[in-house]
């Protein structure tokens, strides 16, 4: 679809393609010619994290943007109920692999949470495919953060020892939907949008072929070994976005990454917890986005 208006962008339909022998869903906003970014969402999370007037400002600016869903999210493939055929390193390669499918030379890489882990090994392990890292409410994947920083707050704890990452009856799309949307509420902060998080949360679930998988295989993962390299060794320009009221890594693990990654700037969002960017930080978070990617 092409637009005709100022705020318009060419909007491509879902395309599925076979990406180191699995399949993976992917959508691009914008023009191919333009300088590519990634975006790579978090654990258990589909590209529609990624909200649709997020990735069109970025296509309005004059940037190739391409979302996809990871292995056991959205329209890609999925896999038994904690019986995940993967590793941490073969989603680093399905990065590479969207890349390939889509003959993308390099990119710029954002990455949230899980996602950002995910950058990160890309910044070391595939530096030639990769202009510039954005590192979303993330913690360090690689060797070189301090030993103190802070734990999870302890409501969130507590949410993750009540099971409250897969719903009792997965089967129950509606119950599902607020399973997401109650999920949302425990990572969120500052004020709740619940008519946002339904709307997303209903388009995850109806993109969402398996929904045991879908909401619990990225933490039973095969094990697989880090990259041989540190922090210090990601020479790319970088920044690091991160909510100062952020209940999983509280924001010195934003702090001390910044500081690992030589170069490294960060970017924090008042009040905003561990999430994508809400539309209320966007005239800040944009302009950014733009200015790292500005240049291949």
């Amino acid at each position: 679809m092409v637009g005709t208006g100022m705020d318009e962008c060419r909007i491509e339909d879902e395309r599925i393609q076979r990406v180191n022998g699995v399949d993976l869903c992917s959508q691009a906003f914008g023009e191919p010619s333009d300088p590519a970014v990634l975006l790579i969402a978090g654990r258990d999370s589909s590209m529609d994290w990624w909200e649709d007037d997020f990735c069109r400002r970025l296509a309005v600016g004059g940037r190739y943007v391409v979302r996809y869903d990871l292995r056991d999210t959205g329209r890609s493939t999925t896999y038994p109920a904690g019986e995940p055929d993967y590793s941490f390193a073969d989603l680093v390669d399905d990065a590479v692999g969207i890349l390939d499918a889509r003959e993308i030379a390099s990119a710029h890489v954002v990455g949230i949470s899980m996602g950002g882990a995910l950058a990160q090994w890309l910044g070391v392990l595939h530096r030639d495919r990769v202009e510039s890292l954005t590192l979303v409410d993330t913690s360090g994947a690689l060797p070189g953060m301090p030993d103190d920083l802070p734990p999870p707050e302890p409501e969130l704890a507590d949410y993750f020892r009540s099971g409250g990452l897969r719903p009792e009856d997965a089967t129950d799309t509606a119950a599902v939907v607020e399973h997401v949307v109650e999920g949302q509420r425990a990572f969120a902060r500052g004020p709740f949008d619940e008519d946002r998080w339904r709307s997303i949360a209903t388009r995850v679930v109806q993109r969402m072929p398996s929904v045991p998988g879908g909401l619990g295989n990225h933490g039973v993962m095969r094990d697989c070994p880090s990259p041989d390299a540190g922090l210090g060794e990601i020479t790319v320009p970088t920044l690091v976005v991160h909510g100062t009221a952020d209940p999983l890594f509280p924001l010195p693990h934003g702090r001390a990454l910044a500081r690992a990654i030589p170069g490294a700037t960060l970017l924090p969002l008042e009040g905003v917890g561990h999430e994508a960017p809400p539309p209320s930080t966007w005239d800040v978070v944009v302009p950014a986005l733009l200015r790292l990617t500005g240049n291949r």
